[in-house]
């Protein structure tokens, strides 16, 4: 199912005149340096190709011909290679091999382009000829181009030398001759064709090898079957093996709009055909520094959380595909995958969006947070690195699907704020959206307000605002204290009431005498105390994030002008 979508949206880019996406037998590949040829032969320079990114030189992504597939063996490109088959030097210190890698590299155009009459091609087999690999170390920017990618240019002339006519036409003669000779009907398309033996590497999962992954693979003794080696134990059609991973590694690209990394998950998405939601889902998953100013994702966003249907999404019916990788050794493994529609991934996004809406602490605070955000209040030290993978993937699966939030989210949520004393907005959000979402699905009457709720009979909720208000005592007895009661007993105040509260009502007695406004904070905490009749002993996980809002919702109160509490309660 996976191969056969990935196929479609292949056959789908290949027809989009906007897009330029290589061709069967042909790849995207990051090429550094361009060595630039007169129709002799000669090297007449050295052109540097690559781009500046984030202030660092970048390699230049050219469609040339497809890469061979080797690990240790010995196999040239066309056209293109790194300095120790092109150069035949590298920066490495086996010179003798550098040496044969050269002499395969000429052997191959050799064989390809001896009885081709074009001047590009004739230009590359007397450069090849007459070059001396002692010379390389002596060339320009040797440093920087020792083992990077290499193209052949033709003095005068803007297009590479691969990109000539007759070039192509030679390639793809000798692409076609060079084809599976095992012939077997495809699982995918289900047509009797020649079948690959090896599938193209993936590259742009973050973790996985540098030079590519193995969506598929066989390369064990312990996987053959049947007296069939490698990727025939499944067989896939070199086409559906070649345009499969080519629309993956388009997906996976640099700066891709259709991926963001969730935990250790690339995911990617695509919808069946164009829709300008495939577009900007990356920005409402991930959201970069200015995605909070594009009107497209705000109109979009704001209408889905509000249960409108937004405008110029197109077909509601259209299909939508969403699929998660992750390393795994030499190989990608799929954390998830997920079919829908635009409009049912719409709906989910908006209720997903609902969920988490509670009143911000600051005015800066995000109101469509990205997947990542969340993710690293669940995190120690908020660092992405320390965000579990599986709970990541559960976390996205429940967003996309309506389903209910993991239990781990709400249990590593009130994890940190006991580690750590900290009810920010994110977290109180993550709270409140696990909570009104387990209470849809269990069909629970009980509601989660948005911002502070005094109407409130939950212990629990109570228990928190309580809290809030002992703290604030404290505050306005000893202003500047460098601890309050927050850092030494919030944690046992929300799992163990009844040991802590009785403590702490008897200290604030001598805070609110102390403090200057003392008889406003007692009348509150007595408003407060009016709904609780005995402190329990124990919180369940749900009450102890019922806790956590109200105090959240309460210390937010303290510090809210009254014009926008009016506006709040609206």
């Amino acid at each position: 199912m996976i191969l056969q979508a990935l196929s479609g949206y292949y056959e789908r880019l290949k027809d989009d005149s906007e897009i330029n996406i290589p061709m069967p037998g042909f790849g995207s590949q990051k090429i550094h340096f361009a060595l630039v040829l007169n129709r002799q032969g000669k090297l007449l320079q050295i052109r540097d190709i690559r781009e500046t990114q984030k202030k660092k030189q970048a390699p230049k992504i050219l469609t040339v011909p497809e890469a061979v597939k080797r690990s240790v063996n010995i196999a040239a490109n066309f056209m293109w290679d790194n300095t120790g088959y092109v150069l035949g030097a590298d920066n490495k210190e086996n010179k003798e091999r550098s040496l044969f890698l050269f002499e395969e590299f000429k052997k191959h155009h050799h064989d390809l382009g001896d009885n081709l009459n074009d001047e590009g091609m004739v230009a590359v087999l007397c450069f090849l000829d007459s070059w001396n690999p002692e010379e390389a170390s002596d060339l320009p920017h040797w440093n920087d181009m020792a083992g990077m990618n290499l193209v052949f240019q033709l003095d005068g002339e803007l297009e590479y030398i691969n990109e000539r006519p007759e070039i192509q036409k030679a390639w793809i003669k000798y692409y076609h001759e060079k084809s599976s000779e095992q012939i077997s009907t495809c699982l995918v398309s289900g047509k009797q064709t020649a079948i690959a033996r090896l599938h193209p590497k993936i590259k742009g999962v973050r973790g996985a090898q540098s030079s590519g992954a193995a969506l598929v693979s066989f390369n064990k003794a312990s996987f053959l079957s049947y007296g069939k080696e490698q990727n025939f134990n499944a067989p896939v059609s070199e086409n559906i093996a070649f345009s499969y991973s080519t629309a993956l590694n388009h997906l996976l690209r640099f700066k891709s709009r259709q991926k963001v990394q969730i935990g250790n998950a690339a995911t990617v998405f695509w919808t069946e055909r164009k829709s300008p939601i495939e577009g900007f889902m990356g920005m409402i998953l991930e959201p970069g520094e200015d995605s909070g100013d594009l009107k497209d994702v705000r109109d979009f966003l704001e209408a889905v959380r509000d249960g409108k249907k937004p405008s110029g999404i197109g077909d509601s019916d259209i299909k939508f595909y969403i699929l998660g990788l992750s390393p795994n050794a030499s190989r990608l493994s799929v954390r998830f995958w997920h079919v829908s529609t635009v409009g049912e991934i719409s709906n989910k996004i908006g209720m997903h969006f609902k969920d988490l809406s509670i009143i911000k602490s600051y005015d800066n605070d995000p109101e469509f947070p990205g997947m990542w955000q969340l993710l690293r209040e669940t995190a120690v030290l908020r660092k992405s690195d320390n965000i579990s993978p599986v709970l990541a993937g559960s976390f996205i699966r429940s967003v996309l699907t309506g389903a209910a939030y993991p239990q781990s989210l709400m249990t590593a949520v009130i994890n940190r704020i006991r580690s750590d004393q900290t009810v920010n907005y994110l977290r109180a959000a993550l709270i409140k959206a696990c909570l009104v979402r387990k209470n849809r699905i269990i069909n629970k009457s009980t509601e989660v307000s948005m911002a502070l709720n005094k109407e409130s009979t939950s212990i629990a909720y109570r228990l928190g605002r309580l809290f809030a208000a002992l703290e604030k005592a404290q505050k306005d007895a000893i202003p500047g204290a460098n601890t309050t009661i927050k850092d030494r007993f919030y944690g046992s105040a929300s799992a163990t009431p009844c040991i802590v509260f009785p403590q702490l009502l008897r200290l604030t007695q001598h805070h609110i005498q102390k403090a200057e406004y003392g008889r406003n904070t007692d009348k509150m905490i007595e408003d407060i105390m009016q709904g609780i009749q005995e402190f329990p002993a124990h919180l369940s996980l749900d009450d102890q994030g019922l806790f956590a809002i109200g105090y959240y919702h309460q210390r937010k109160d303290f510090y809210t002008k009254t014009d926008k509490k009016e506006d709040n309660n609206e």
